[in-house]
């Protein structure tokens, strides 16, 4: 799975050009990836609003404004390896604006 990270910049008011190029690198970086992995999600950006649950059963508010990062979406892949998922998120658009690509494995329950 790769989780796309940011920092928030409340300053950011994209033009609708800059959208649709942002838009492109990502389709353009997602195509490239494709010929190498199989996708299993194509990719999901999250919203902004959400609630937390906590062990003692109170639920606030979130994602919340003060965090020093957000997620910004997240995909599926399938590779043999964590060094080829990391590997291909190299040219991951999100990278480009200050970002950062977290690869983390995904565990396969079935059978347990």
């Amino acid at each position: 799975m790769m989780l796309f990270h940011s920092e928030p910049n409340p300053d950011f008011n994209p033009t609708p050009e800059q959208i649709q190029t942002e838009i492109k690198a990502w389709q353009d970086w997602m195509g490239s990836i494709s010929t190498q992995c199989t996708i299993k999600n194509p990719g999901e950006a999250l919203g902004f609003e959400g609630k937390t649950m906590h062990a003692d059963g109170t639920i606030t508010d979130g994602p919340y404004a003060e965090v020093k990062e957000i997620i910004g979406g997240f995909m599926i892949i399938t590779t043999d390896s964590i060094e080829q998922a990391i590997k291909l998120a190299e040219g991951c658009p999100a990278l480009q604006n200050g970002g950062k690509v977290e690869v983390r494995d995904v565990m396969n329950l079935e059978g347990m």
